[in-house]
C-alpha cells in the first residue's frame, strides 16, 4: 500500500492495529504496549519509522544468525531472482535445492543422506512425525502409532507439532484436537534434586525414559527431543550425555529418534548442530530458523537411506510419502540457505562465537547471586536468567503480574529488544553482535530486572 495522504507513513502502527492480527499476541495489549513500526534493519539493529534504533537481542525469534541484510545473502538473493524465483518441486528440480541438500548432507551428522523440504519449523516436525509413523506402517508394524516427548518440550503449533508439545500456554486450549504423547521427564538441569550431580540427574532421567520404552516400545514410532536446549519451554538446558544415552535407548528398543534442531541448529549451541556435542546421529534431523540466515521461510528434514528405502516402491504399493507444501524447496529460500552455509564455511563463525559467548557469560555473573534470580544458564550463544519472587525457595512470580513484561518495556526505552518467555529473560543475539552491544543488552536486562522486582 502506498504512503498516500489517507495512509501516511507516520501512522503505520495505527494502520497495522486496524487490520493485522499478530502471532503469539493478545491484541488488547497494544492499547498500552507500543507497536514498533520497523522500516529498516542492518546487522544487529532495527530502525523504526520514528527514527529510533533497537538492538535485536533475540534475533527476530531466533532466525537471524548473521544479522539483518547480510551482504552475502542479499547479493545471492538478487542473483537468484534474476534466474528463478519458484517452481513446484514435484516432478521438477533446480540447482539451489539440489546444491543445498548436498551441503546439508555434507555437514550433518554421518548417516543422514536424504533431505525433504518444507516451509517452516512446525511443518518440519509434521513431516518427521508423519514419516516415522508411515515408515513403520510400510514395514507392516501398524501398532507403532505413538510418540514420546519430554516434559516442557515445544515443537511448534500446527496440530501434530503441538501434540508433542508440553507447554500448557500453547497446548491447553487446543487439547481436544490433539493426540496424546507419552511424556518422559525432562533432563533440564534446573530440575536437579538437591545434592544431585549433573551425571546423576542424567542417569535418573534416562532411567525414567528406559522404563517408558520398556513398557511402550512396541507402540512407539519415535522419541522427539530438542537437543541441549528446550527453547520455548523457558530455555531449559541439559547435558549432552543425555542425548548420547537417549540414542542408545532408541537403538536398544528399536524406535526412531527425532532431533528438533529448529532453534538450536546453525551454531547456536557452540557447534553447527547440537547433536555433534553428543556425537550422535538422529533418525530425523529437523532444521529451520537459521537455515536461511533469517531471510526467508524454509525448513528441511534430513533422514537416512534406510528410512527412504521403506517408501521406495512401485506406486501401486501405496508406500509413497504424499506430503507436500506449495513452496517446498523454494529456489530463493534455498539460495539464501546456500549463502548462509557458505558464510559458515568461509568465515570463523564458531570460533568468534566462543569469544562472544565467553564475554556474555562473564557479564551475566553479576546476576548469579541476585535475590530474585534463581538460575543463570548458558549454552553457546543462548543464555537465560530465571527471575523469581524468592531465590531460596524458587517461588515464582504469579503469571498475571507479568513481571518480565516490565523488563521488555524497559528495554524499549533503552533501545534493546528483550522478549521474555514467562519470567525467563533470555539472550539469543545474532553472531554479528559486538562486545559493546553485549554489554548494552546485559546492562539493560539488569536494569529491567531491578525495576521488575521492585
Amino acid at each position: 500500500m502506498s504512503n498516500s495522504p489517507d495512509h501516511p507513513k507516520s501512522s503505520l502502527s495505527a494502520r497495522d492495529l486496524a487490520v493485522v492480527w499478530h502471532p503469539c499476541t493478545q491484541m488488547h495489549d497494544h492499547e498500552t504496549i507500543p507497536m514498533l513500526a520497523i522500516e529498516r534493519a542492518e546487522g544487529a539493529w532495527l530502525q523504526a519509522s520514528d527514527g529510533r534504533r533497537y538492538l535485536d537481542a533475540v534475533s527476530s525469534w531466533w532466525t537471524n544468525v548473521f544479522g539483518h541484510r547480510h551482504p552475502r545473502i542479499v547479493a545471492g538473493l538478487k542473483d537468484q531472482l534474476d534466474r528463478l524465483d519458484h517452481i513446484m518441486l514435484a516432478g521438477m528440480t533446480h540447482e539451489p535445492a539440489v546444491a543445498l541438500a548436498e551441503q546439508l548432507i555434507r555437514l550433518a551428522p554421518p548417516g543422514l543422506s536424504r533431505v525433504f523440504y518444507a516451509d517452516n519449523g512446525s511443518s518440519a516436525i509434521e513431516v518427521a512425525l508423519k514419516m516415522s509413523f508411515h515408515y513403520w506402517r510400510n514395514l507392516g508394524r501398524r501398532q507403532r502409532t505413538r510418540f514420546i516427548a519430554l516434559t516442557g518440550s515445544y515443537h511448534g503449533e500446527t496440530i501434530g507439532a503441538l501434540s508433542v508439545t508440553d507447554v500448557p500456554l500453547y497446548r491447553n486450549t487446543y487439547a481436544p484436537l490433539l493426540f496424546e504423547p507419552l511424556l518422559a521427564p525432562s533432563p533440564d538441569a534446573y530440575l536437579r534434586a538437591s545434592g544431585e550431580t549433573s551425571s546423576q540427574h542424567v542417569a535418573r532421567t534416562l532411567g525414567k525414559m528406559r522404563d517408558l520404552l520398556a513398557k511402550h516400545a512396541q507402540e512407539v514410532a519415535a522419541v522427539i527431543v530438542e537437543p541441549l536446549v528446550q527453547c520455548a519451554g523457558g530455555m531449559r538446558m541439559h547435558d549432552a550425555a543425555y542425548l548420547a544415552g537417549l540414542r542408545r535407548l532408541c537403538d536398544e528398543f528399536d524406535v526412531h529418534l527425532i532431533a528438533d534442531e529448529i532453534a538450536v541448529g546453525f551454531g547456536r549451541t557452540g557447534t553447527l548442530f547440537a547433536c555433534e556435542q553428543a556425537a550422535i546421529t538422529p533418525d530425523f534431523l529437523c532444521l529451520s530458523k537459521g537455515l536461511t540466515g533469517g531471510t526467508l521461510p524454509l525448513s528441511a528434514v534430513l533422514t537416512t537411506s534406510a528410512i527412504h528405502a521403506a517408501f521406495y516402491a512401485e506406486y501401486s504399493s501405496g508406500k509413497a510419502f504424499l506430503h507436500s507444501h506449495s513452496y517446498t524447496g523454494n529456489a530463493l529460500a534455498c539460495r539464501a540457505a546456500l549463502e548462509t552455509i557458505a558464510i559458515f564455511n568461509d568465515e570463523p563463525v564458531l570460533v568468534a562465537n566462543r569469544t562472544l559467548s565467553t564475554h556474555l557469560a562473564a557479564r551475566l555473573e553479576a546476576l548469579r547471586d541476585h535475590p530474585h534470580v534463581s538460575d543463570v544458564r548458558q549454552t553457546g550463544m543462548i543464555a537465560a536468567v530465571e527471575m523469581v519472587r524468592n531465590r531460596a525457595t524458587r517461588e515464582e512470580f504469579p503469571a498475571n503480574e507479568r513481571r518480565a513484561l516490565r523488563v521488555y518495556l524497559h528495554g524499549l526505552t533503552r533501545g534493546v529488544i528483550l522478549r521474555p518467555l514467562g519470567n525467563v529473560i533470555y539472550f539469543m543475539p545474532p553472531y554479528c553482535v559486538t562486545i559493546d552491544e553485549i554489554d548494552l543488552m546485559v546492562d539493560v536486562a539488569i536494569e529491567g530486572i531491578e525495576r521488575a522486582v521492585a
